[in-house]
């Protein structure tokens, strides 16, 4: 019984739920009518809602004839019919007199047919209520001359998917009511102007998925009233400063998939009312500075799938205060945001960062973004350190004493996806939720990083060309960035001497600069200490410029080689490497990369290890080398005869050739080796190269500490029992002198008196005193100091 029972009160509800949740739900939504009439045979008759172009309510006696295989009209066809829906079918020609009597003809469906010329359709036929025409996915090829003359009321005209390789330049003619255009993927390769003088109406036109790689300046210039342009998928790969003038009233803007290679600042800019910009997918390498600078109508901004994607500087995006949502996601290499690269954004409150190789969001950007709600960092490599301070579990709740300071931060900005938001650095938090981690937790100093993404290991350029190489890094307080040559350069940023009315320095012919780094791998009692850091710029060809992006102009076989970025600050550093090949002109690529690497060793066989200068507790080391060493490394040792002692190694920052050890121990022997190697990103350097080499080394004795000059030498002990001993003793002379006072004199007008403190401890003070004097009232006094130690 009692299932019996379960399931009657099961089928009770389920008819409750028919009767009364279907009804409401469908009720909500637009619903076809019955309409009596004789319908075409396997075709559907209905009244279905329909929306014109401009957005007006219809409801539209509709004939559906969708799928059915067709080549030729079905009949009979209502009058009164006001969508006629043919898609799917296989009609190539129409019979016209049958269209010329549906003088209510609102919306004709041809799409996914197999028309191939547009006057099969609109010849002699004239429909002045046609308002939507779709001949998407047929086989136009060509627009004569008034394709559309016959159809003087129509708003919305599609076209695309077609074979259109050419189009006449009056060939929308009579289209004075056309709000809408979608002539994209076509294989149209030029943009004429003239076709648009027939629109001025125009407000939505899609020219995307054409392979046009260049549109002509004031291209768009007849288009007054036109709000979205799409150009998508178009092969663009760079945009003429002009060719958007005259669009002043455009809003949305789409370059989604072209070949651009910067951000075509100058032609937005003639874009004065943008609102919403599509970037995606292009093969922007650099978000520049100013290159979104005082778009004061911009709402959003996307700038996601960029494969080629490695920075955005600082000041890219300045000065624009309607911008709400910033999405900068799905870029694999986009490892970099500089701390100042968003400015004067009052509005952003949506900021989407995900899917990028991101280490950290600094907390400079956060402040900088007052009115900001949400941001998504998942799927990026997080550091948690100390740049995710404003992002740990207790940033929300700030202390007292740190209201003020942490105000801005404790808007509690909103994690999107917060259980995928995860630390992957250091090794101790990985993996751990970053909004769990409390700040205590994360490490309080931020050491350089370069991440692997900025660079690959491996760059060819063309003999001739120009080679750029970007590189990155993030850390606080912010790291200097330069570069090492295969011949052992070092290249630093040039100094903007003009800017500043100074003299040119002189140029630096093939020197090396010599340094240290700042920490040892395993001794607490050496370190090095830096020598000189100012930067070389040897030739104008070599460009560094100020983020760490390498440029170098007209690149000859001899630039062939390693090239390694160092990052650098007070707290450390960090290196990465990447190999050059350059190819001949003439000649084609052969044997892979490594047959553009003949010739340029890696490193230099006869690097020989000097010792320059050795004092009590240093020694400068220093060695030559015509080539890169990016893995060098020194090892020492102090030499007894009878015990064993540890050997410290630390490694040096390529382009180094001096080194200092300090707080070394006098009177010592050490033995110093110098271990050359490669970077392990030189994937394509031949085995040989590979092979450890023989370490360099020499051996030197640190100075003796010179014998103590003979004379009076007190210990800090002694000192300070004198000093004691010293003031009572002063103390006792004056009460003496009280005594000498009442006492009288002798004949001779002399008086002797001895006054002898024995104090009982290891440590005596005798204190001898005579005075003489002619008057009692200023007498000569001499004093003596004796210390002695008891054995």
């Amino acid at each position: 019984m009692k299932p019996t029972l379960v399931l009657l009160q099961l089928q009770c509800l389920l008819c409750v739920f028919v009767g009364v949740c279907v009804p409401s739900i469908t009720g909500s939504l637009p619903h076809a009518l019955p309409w009596h009439v004789s319908c075409p045979v396997r075709c559907v008759c209905q009244i279905k809602p329909w929306f014109s172009p401009d957005s007006v309510y219809h409801e539209a006696p509709t004939v559906d004839c969708n799928d059915l295989l067709l080549t030729k009209l079905p009949l009979p066809i209502p009058p009164n019919t006001h969508t006629l829906r043919l898609q799917s079918n296989l009609l190539s020609e129409l019979d016209t007199a049958v269209l010329h009597g549906l003088t209510n003809l609102t919306d004709l469906d041809l799409s996914q047919n197999r028309f191939s010329h547009v006057r099969t359709i609109t010849q002699s036929s004239s429909l002045p209520s046609l308002l939507s025409l779709h001949l998407e996915e047929n086989h136009l090829s060509h627009l004569p001359e008034a394709s559309f003359s016959s159809l003087p009321a129509l708003q919305e005209l599609f076209l695309s998917h077609n074979n259109l390789h050419s189009i006449a330049p009056g060939a929308f003619t009579g289209l004075d009511s056309l709000l809408r255009l979608h002539i994209n993927n076509n294989r149209l390769t030029t943009v004429d102007p003239r076709w648009f003088k027939a629109l001025p109406r125009l407000e939505v036109l899609m020219l995307g998925g054409n392979p046009v790689e260049a549109l002509p300046e004031r291209g768009f210039l007849a288009l007054k009233s036109l709000r979205s342009l799409v150009l998508g998928g178009m092969g663009l790969r760079g945009l003429a400063e002009k060719a958007l003038e005259g669009l002043d009233g455009l809003e949305s803007l789409s370059f989604y998939d072209n070949l651009l290679t910067k951000v075509p600042t100058q032609a937005l800019r003639r874009v004065p009312g943008l609102k919403f910009l599509d970037l995606n997918k292009n093969r922007i390498k650099l978000i520049e500075t100013g290159d979104f600078r005082d778009m004061i109508h911009l709402k959003e901004l996307g700038l996601n799938n960029m494969e080629e994607l490695v920075s955005i500087e600082k000041a890219a995006l300045e000065n624009l205060p309607e911008l709400t949502k910033l999405e900068i996601t799905n870029n694999p290499r986009l490892s970099y945001i500089h701390p100042q690269a968003f400015l004067q954004l009052s509005r952003l409150e949506s900021l989407m960062l995900n899917s990028n190789s991101l280490s950290a969001l600094h907390q400079h950007i956060m402040l900088s973004l007052p009115s900001l709600q949400e941001v998504s960092l998942h799927s990026n490599p997080l550091r948690c350190d100390c740049l995710f301070h404003w992002a740990a579990e207790e940033a929300s709740h700030p202390h007292t004493e740190k209201e003020q300071t942490d105000a801005q931060t404790a808007r509690m900005v909103r994690f999107i996806q917060p259980q995928a938001t995860l630390c992957s650095e250091p090794p101790e938090l990985r993996a751990r939720r970053v909004r769990e981690v409390s700040s205590r937790e994360m490490s309080a100093s931020c050491l350089p990083m370069i991440p692997t993404s900025s660079l690959p290991s491996y760059v060819g350029v063309r003999e001739g060309g120009k080679l750029v190489l970007h590189c990155r890094g993030l850390a606080d307080p912010q790291p200097e960035l330069y570069w090492v040559t295969p011949s052992g350069l070092r290249l630093g940023p040039a100094p903007d001497h003009a800017a500043k009315g100074l003299p040119a320095p002189a140029p630096c012919h093939n020197s090396k600069v010599s340094e240290g780094v700042n920490h040892t791998s395993a001794s607490s009692l050496s370190h090095s200490q830096t020598q000189d850091n100012t930067p070389c710029n040897p030739s104008k060809r070599y460009r560094l410029l100020p983020e760490g992006t390498l440029e170098i102009n007209k690149v000859t076989p001899s630039e062939a080689g390693l090239y390694t970025c160092v990052a650098e600050n007070t707290l450390g550093a960090d290196t990465r490497s990447v190999t050059v090949g350059v190819h001949s002109r003439e000649k084609k690529r052969k044997r892979g990369m490594s047959a553009n690497l003949r010739g340029f060793p890696l490193f230099r066989e006869d690097a020989r290890l000097e010792v320059r200068e050795v004092g009590q507790h240093y020694a400068i080391l220093s060695w030559q080398s015509g080539h890169n060493l990016p893995s060098t490394r020194l090892s020492w040792q102090a030499m007894y005869s009878n015990a064993h002692t540890p050997t410290y190694t630390t490694r040096v920052l390529a382009g180094t050739q001096s080194f200092n050890l300090t707080h070394l121990q006098a009177e010592t022997f050490y033995r110093v080796c110098l271990h050359l190697g490669i970077s392990k990103d030189a994937k394509y350097a031949n085995r040989r190269s590979r092979e450890s080499r023989r370490p360099q080394c020499v051996s030197f004795r640190t100075e003796d500490v010179p014998e103590p000059e003979p004379g009076l030498q007190l210990s800090p002990e002694l000192t300070s029992t004198a000093v004691t001993l010293l003031l009572l003793a002063l103390i006792l002379l004056l009460l003496a002198g009280q005594g000498w006072d009442s006492q009288p004199s002798d004949g001779a007008g002399k008086v002797h008196s001895t006054l002898i403190q024995e104090i009982k401890s290891p440590k005596a003070l005798i204190i001898k005193q005579k005075t003489e004097g002619s008057n009692e009232h200023q007498p000569k006094q001499n004093e003596k100091l004796l210390l002695h130690e008891d054995c």
